[in-house]
C-alpha cells in the first residue's frame, strides 16, 4: 500500500482568496493511501519545502502530492527537495489548484474548492501509479554548427572557438560577411564598415578551431541535442558528414524585391533603386543615376515601400530602415552638399542609445527634408521622375521631382531559409523568421533543443542587436559545452516487447523522428534522446505495448475515475 503525503499551498491569496485550502486539506486526509494531508502559506519557500522533506523522511513517505500552481514554475523545485529526502523525485506530482482551478473560478469559490479536491485526488491516484525513475544521460559532441557567415555568425563562431571548442562554419555564398559586406558606413558613428567586418572575418579565417566552408550548404541532418548528424555538400563536391552537439542559426535577410513594387517603378525605371544598390554607389563614391551616369540632385527615399500595409505581403515593420534611410541620405547630401535629400516616411522609428539623435542631426545639420505622408505612385517626369504622394502634417497633396528614388523595402528572411528550417525542425513565424522558443524568456533559443537563432535570421534586427544575440546564441552554446554530459527526463515513451508487432504506426506519427522500425526484429524502437512524451505513439497503437512512462493508459483512467 503506498504511503502519500498531500500539501496544499495557500499562493497567499491566489489559491486562498479562492479556494477553501482547510476543506482541501480535511477531504484529502480520509482519502485513500493519503497518510498525511497539510497546508502551508507558501509551500515553495525554505520553510514550505523544508516541511516536504520533513514529512517525507518522518511519514516514510513514498509519494508526494503538491497543490499549488503551475508544474512549469515549481515541479522542479520540489522534486529537489524530495529527492533531498530520500524519495524518487520522479514519485512527486504537482496538482495545478491555481492556474487551473482558482484564478479561472474567482467569482465561484464553491465551485472552485469541489474542482481542487477532484484535481488532488487525480493526482494521487497518478503518483500511486508512477514507477521511481532516473534521469538519461548520454555523451555531448562539443562541437558547433554555425550557419550563416554574417556578422552574427561569425560572432557566434568565435565566441565559441574561443572558449576552446571547435567549430564548423557554413556559408552559402563565396564569401563571409553577409549584408554588412555590401555597407558603405555605419550610422552612429560614421565608421567604415568594411574594416570592422574584416577584422573579424580575418579573425574567423585565422582561428585554429574554425573551419569554414563557403559556398556550401546544410544537405542532411538528424539526431539531438548534444549528438547532431550534419551533412553538408561544396558544390559538386562529395558531401562532407560530421557530428555536432548544437547549432547556431544566422542566415540573415533578404531585401523584398522592387520588382514586386511596380507602382514606385521598380523593375521599371532604371532610376528606382533599393538600399542595398544606393549602399554601392556610397561605396564606390560615385553616386550616379543608372539610367544616364549622371549626378542625381534631387534624391527622394520611400520608406516603408512593400511593408506595413495590409494589401502587401510584408505587414510587419523592418525596424531598421528608418536608421538606414536617415544614414544614406545624410551620407548623400555629405558627399553632395549642394543636393536636396527628401524622405516619406508614415513614421519615424528610431528605437536605441542615439539613435533619435541621429535621426535629428540628418535633418539639422544635413538639411534632410523629412515628409510625413505616404507615396501613392511614381512615375516619369521628362528625363527624371516625380514622386506623388502627401503630407499628412499640412493636409495636402504633393508631388516631388527626383532624378533618383531610393526604395527602403522589407527586410524577409533569406533565400533557402524556410528549407533550411524544415530540414532542422525549427519553427518559424507567420512571416517566415526562425521563430524563437519563447519571445523575453528564451529569446535565442529554438523549440528544438540544442538549435538556436541569431541575427535577421529571426527577425529584423540591427548590427549592435545582432551582435548581441549572437554572443548571446554562443553563451547558450558554452552553457550546453560545459555540463558533463546531457540530462534527459526520463518520462519518455517505451515498448512492451511482449505485445509489439512491428506494425509501425508509431513511426508514422512521431512527429519528433524517435521512432523506428528494428532491423530485424518485429519490434518498434524507441530514441529516448530524441523523444518528448508527447503520447501521440501511445494513442496509435493498437496493442497498447507503447506506454508514456508514468502516463500509463491505468493511470490515465484511474485518474478519471478519482475526478468521476
Amino acid at each position: 500500500m503506498t504511503r502519500i503525503g498531500v500539501f496544499v499551498c495557500h499562493c497567499g491569496l491566489n489559491i486562498a482568496g479562492t479556494v477553501d485550502v482547510a476543506r482541501v486539506t480535511e477531504e484529502l486526509r480520509g482519502y485513500p493511501g493519503v497518510v498525511l494531508a497539510a497546508d502551508y502559506k507558501y509551500m515553495c519557500s525554505d520553510p514550505g519545502q523544508a516541511l516536504v522533506r520533513q514529512a517525507i523522511q518522518e511519514h516514510d513517505l513514498d509519494g508526494v502530492v503538491v497543490a499549488a500552481c503551475s508544474p512549469s514554475m515549481h515541479e522542479t523545485t520540489f522534486r529537489k527537495a524530495a529527492q533531498a529526502a530520500g524519495l524518487n523525485p520522479y514519485r512527486l506530482e504537482i496538482a495545478n489548484i491555481r492556474e487551473q482551478v482558482s484564478w479561472p473560478h474567482r467569482d465561484a469559490p464553491e465551485v472552485a474548492t469541489g474542482k481542487a479536491v477532484e484535481v488532488v485526488r487525480a493526482l494521487v491516484e497518478k503518483v500511486r501509479g508512477d514507477e521511481p525513475l532516473a534521469p538519461l544521460t548520454s555523451p555531448i559532441v562539443r562541437r558547433a554548427l554555425v550557419v550563416g557567415g554574417g556578422i552574427a555568425g561569425l560572432t557566434a563562431a568565435l565566441d565559441i572557438a574561443d572558449a576552446g571548442y571547435p567549430v564548423v562554419l557554413v556559408e552559402r555564398s563565396e564569401r563571409l560577411g553577409g549584408k554588412m559586406a555590401e555597407l558603405a558606413s555605419l550610422y552612429l558613428d560614421w565608421d567604415e564598415s568594411a574594416s570592422l567586418l574584416q577584422e573579424r572575418i580575418d579573425a574567423v579565417l585565422r582561428h585554429p578551431l574554425i573551419e569554414v566552408l563557403t559556398g556550401a550548404e546544410v544537405t542532411a541532418f538528424d539526431g539531438y541535442v548534444g549528438n547532431f548528424g550534419v551533412e553538408t555538400r561544396r558544390g559538386s563536391e562529395a558531401p562532407q558528414g560530421f557530428h555536432a552537439g548544437a547549432v547556431v542559426l544566422a542566415t540573415g535577410f533578404d531585401l523584398y524585391a522592387k520588382a514586386n513594387l511596380s507602382e514606385y517603378g521598380g523593375g521599371r525605371y532604371a532610376d528606382v533603386v533599393d538600399g542595398l544598390q544606393f549602399e554601392a554607389m556610397l561605396k564606390s563614391g560615385d553616386i550616379r543615376r543608372p539610367s544616364d551616369g549622371r549626378v542625381p540632385r534631387e534624391v527622394v527615399w520611400v520608406q516603408c515601400a512593400g511593408s506595413r500595409a495590409p494589401e502587401w505581403h510584408n505587414p510587419y515593420c523592418s525596424k531598421i530602415c528608418c536608421m538606414v534611410t536617415a544614414k544614406q541620405a545624410a551620407a548623400y547630401r555629405r558627399a553632395a552638399p549642394e543636393g536636396q535629400a527628401y524622405v516619406f516616411y508614415i513614421d519615424i522609428r528610431s528605437q536605441g542609445l542615439g539613435y533619435d539623435e541621429f535621426v535629428q542631426q540628418a535633418i539639422e545639420d544635413f538639411g534632410v527634408v523629412y515628409l510625413r505622408g505616404k507615396v501613392s505612385k511614381i512615375v516619369r517626369d521628362g528625363d527624371g521622375l516625380e514622386v506623388w504622394g502627401a503630407d499628412t502634417l499640412a493636409g495636402k497633396s504633393l508631388r516631388v521631382r527626383a532624378d533618383l528614388v531610393v526604395l527602403a523595402t522589407a527586410a524577409v528572411p533569406s533565400e533557402g531559409s524556410e528549407h533550411l528550417a524544415r530540414l532542422l525542425r525549427v519553427a518559424t513565424d507567420e512571416n517566415g523568421f526562425l521563430a524563437e522558443a519563447h519571445p523575453k524568456l528564451r529569446p535565442v533559443e529554438s523549440l528544438t533543443a540544442g538549435v538556436y537563432v541569431a541575427g535577421a535570421a529571426q527577425f529584423p534586427k540591427d548590427i549592435r542587436e545582432t551582435v548581441a544575440q549572437a554572443s548571446g546564441a554562443a553563451a547558450k552554446v558554452l552553457e550546453l559545452f560545459a555540463q558533463p554530459e546531457l540530462v534527459a527526463e526520463p518520462t519518455v515513451a517505451a515498448v512492451d516487447e511482449r505485445l509489439c508487432v512491428g506494425c509501425g504506426l508509431c513511426v508514422e506519427v512521431c512527429p519528433y523522428d524517435a521512432r523506428a522500425l528494428h532491423p530485424w526484429k518485429a519490434l518498434a524502437t524507441v530514441n529516448a534522446a530524441l523523444c518528448q512524451g508527447c503520447g501521440a505513439c501511445a494513442v496509435v497503437c493498437r496493442n497498447k505495448a507503447t506506454v508514456v512512462r508514468n502516463l500509463t493508459a491505468a493511470q490515465v483512467l484511474a485518474m478519471m475515475e478519482a475526478v468521476l
